[in-house]
């Protein structure tokens, strides 16, 4: 079988099976552009950890200016992408006007550049509580540099940032790209309050309607889940709610959207709860 042929098929493929992102802003947010707006924002979060730049007080300025103007154009683009892809998705018989979707994902992404001081405030936050929290951590720096958790935590709070603004499909794309990198779970639309820490991490899985409180400590292999996975459930609170200073051992599963594990428990390790606990031992 010669070249055009098998480019023929795949082409018919294409044409049957359908799966195709063309360009334009009536198609699918890129999840390459999406992840390259995503390491600038960490970038600004933390800056001079995550890249190989020299940082210094004459052109902090201008390095910081021209990471805040590529993140707005680049996450005003697939913002109207994900906001035209919505629309159309819900009448596929309406016009939407692209000029309206622009304006909103302009708003947005401008509105998250606004939001950064409070991000880095939580995350400097975050990164202090997992430096008091592990006995092995040299230093703050080496916290921010290197820990799965905190990395999981930050992009956390950037997508839920977007999540909350109505951001469809690219708060996924972001939490789902950090899942892939340290194998912790986290949606965007869980609550999470202040002093966050995820020791060790991997297997870490945070559902939808989760609600954490401030000063948790949580463990490797954690499930905060749903009793049930039914479709019909998705815009009921399924997942549990955390209250403040709780720590919560390793592959501790806790279930179910009436779940409250009052503040100040801990969870033991292997643990398997679907009832209330109140300030306890378990």
């Amino acid at each position: 079988m010669c070249i055009d042929e098998l480019v023929d098929n795949i082409l018919n493929s294409y044409e049957k099976d359908g799966g195709i992102n063309k360009a334009g802003i009536d198609n699918f947010p890129v999840r390459e552009n999406v992840v390259a707006v995503l390491h600038d924002l960490q970038c600004l979060i933390f800056p001079g950890y995550r890249t190989a730049e020299d940082l210094d007080s004459v052109n902090l300025r201008y390095v910081t200016g021209q990471r805040v103007n590529r993140i707005i154009a680049m996450l005003t683009r697939e913002i109207q992408k994900a906001l035209t892809y919505k629309a159309t998705q819900h009448d596929q018989n309406s016009h939407v006007q692209a000029s309206h979707c622009f304006g909103l994902a302009e708003k947005t992404a401008l509105a998250m550049i606004e939001a950064i001081p409070e991000i880095r405030r939580l995350a400097r936050l975050d990164a202090i509580a997992a430096f008091n929290g592990d006995p092995a951590a040299k230093s703050g720096d080496e916290v921010i540099v290197s820990y799965p958790g905190l990395e999981a935590i930050i992009v956390y709070r950037i997508a839920h940032f977007l999540y909350e603004c109505g951001v469809p499909v690219i708060p996924r794309i972001m939490s789902e790209h950090v899942h892939g990198k340290t194998g912790i779970d986290i949606h965007p639309g869980a609550k999470i309050g202040e002093s966050f820490f995820i020791d060790h991490g991997t297997g870490v899985v945070i559902g939808e309607t989760s609600i954490i409180g401030k000063n948790v400590k949580i463990y490797q292999g954690v499930t905060l889940g749903a009793l049930s996975v039914k479709k019909s459930l998705q815009n009921k609170k399924r997942h549990p709610t955390i209250e403040d200073d709780v720590t919560i051992y390793a592959n501790a599963t806790i279930l179910g959207g009436e779940t409250v594990i009052g503040k100040g428990s801990v969870i033991g390790g292997n643990s398997w709860i679907t009832e209330s606990i109140s300030n306890a031992k378990a």
